[in-house]
């Protein structure tokens, strides 16, 4: 609950960008989908667009592209697919 507050408090003022840092780090498999699938709703329904930044790799792969830092460089940049 906390984790959609937190996001629902981030869109209060209909922002064009939202900076995600682990937004969904702290939450079992079904709670993190489901914060997710909010996000994602909000970036159809109004264009906001979200940087995410995470480690989890299933995360990561739902999103349209994945931009990989090692030791503070850019590794890769790519299209994911997201879904």
């Amino acid at each position: 609950m906390q984790q959609r507050v937190a996001i629902a408090r981030a869109l209060v003022h209909d922002p064009p960008l939202v900076l995600a840092d682990e937004p969904t780090g702290n939450l079992d498999t079904a709670a993190s989908d489901a914060a997710f699938a909010l996000m994602r709703q909000i970036h159809e329904q109004r264009g906001t667009a979200f940087i995410v930044v995470t480690h989890d790799p299933r995360l990561a792969q739902r999103c349209d592209r994945i931009v990989e830092l090692v030791d503070g460089r850019i590794a890769s940049d790519r299209p994911s697919g997201g879904v």
